[in-house]
Parts: structure tokens; sequence; C-alpha cells
């Protein structure tokens, strides 16, 4: 029997994304676009909620090809909000749309959102060492410089708890804890 952090054990759902997913570094725009997007829609919601429809959004969203979803107009958001498999709330499908164009702007003016988002870790995921669950911060300061900056550039749905929850998803910080078989497995 693994040992895995808390909070992964109530599902099956959540024992996979945490098994082979959850702070495995991810530096892939279209992988980052998807996580970016998925978090805001997670706000006030549970994570399990996005998990099990990730899928329908992967179909809705096209695959979270960001110039596609750049280039949405009212009639896709009309067909989105009509869509039962994803959270038909007006805002956080906007701000997909708002989030792509600012994405697309990152990527040409760093050459890549990558390059742009690792520059806040130095390339590498922070070395955390969590004893429990509740010694992991909601934000920190780099999520909080990150929102900060991704706000300026016009983003929505990027606050730093959302943020911090992106930085945890992308592997940019270890925060399984130190007795999760996950912990050692990702130590850079």
């Amino acid at each position: 029997m693994k040992t895995r952090c808390n909070w992964s054990n109530k599902t099956k759902i959540y024992q996979d994304y945490h098994d082979f997913e959850w702070g495995v570094p991810v530096h892939e725009d279209q992988k980052l676009f998807e996580a970016i997007v998925l978090d805001g829609a997670q706000a006030g919601l549970s994570w399990e909620t996005i998990l099990n429809k990730r899928e329908n959004y992967r179909k809705a969203f096209d695959n979270f090809d960001v110039e596609k979803v750049s280039c949405y107009d009212q009639t896709k958001v009309e067909e989105l909000m009509q869509n039962a498999g994803i959270i038909r709330n007006r805002l956080k499908i906007n701000a997909a749309i708002t989030n792509a164009k600012a994405f697309l702007e990152i990527q040409k003016e760093f050459g890549s959102f990558d390059r742009f988002l690792w520059n806040y870790v130095d390339g590498n995921p922070i070395q955390n060492h969590r004893k429990t669950l509740s010694e992991v911060p909601a934000k920190t300061e780099i999520s909080d410089k990150i929102s900060k900056e991704l706000k300026k550039r016009g983003f929505k749905f990027v606050g730093s708890t959302i943020i911090y929850a992106f930085m945890q998803a992308v592997g940019m910080v270890n925060d399984h804890t130190v007795d999760c078989f996950r912990y050692e497995e990702l130590k850079p």
C-alpha cells in the first residue's frame, strides 16, 4: 500500500490525478494553457468537479488550442453556455478567451509561455518539505508576483490562490507531503 497525500484518498479520480499528474513539471504551452483555464474554472468549486468535466472541456475548447480559443466569438460563447459538460459560467468562459489572447501575447514576447512562467522559479521546481496538508499555504510570494503580472497583462481568474494551485498542478512546486511516495519521485 502506497502512502499518498491525504487529499488524494477521497476518490479514484483524485488518486489517479495525484499519482500521475499533480506536481509533475509541465513545459508544453498547450498543457499550461489548459491548466490555467481549468484552474480558473475551478474557482469556487471542487477540483473533483473539474476533473470529472476535463474531457468535456477538452472537446468544448478545441483541445485547448490557444489560437482557436483566442478567436472565439459571441456565437461560440453562447454555444459553450449551452454545454452541460462544462461549467456554464459566462465570466469563466469569457475569461478563457481573454486569457488565450493574453497568453498569445506572452508567447510572442518571450518565445513561449513556458519560458515566461518558469523564470519565476529559475527553471526548477521549488522543493517544499511539508509534513501535513495543513502546512501547505493557499498562496505564496511567488504566486502573488505571477498573479499580479498576469492581471497586468489582462488575464482573468488568476488570483494568487488560483495561481498557487496552478503552480502545484504544473510542478513548479513540489507540495507532496514528505511521507507521500510521489515526494521522492518528483524531487529535482
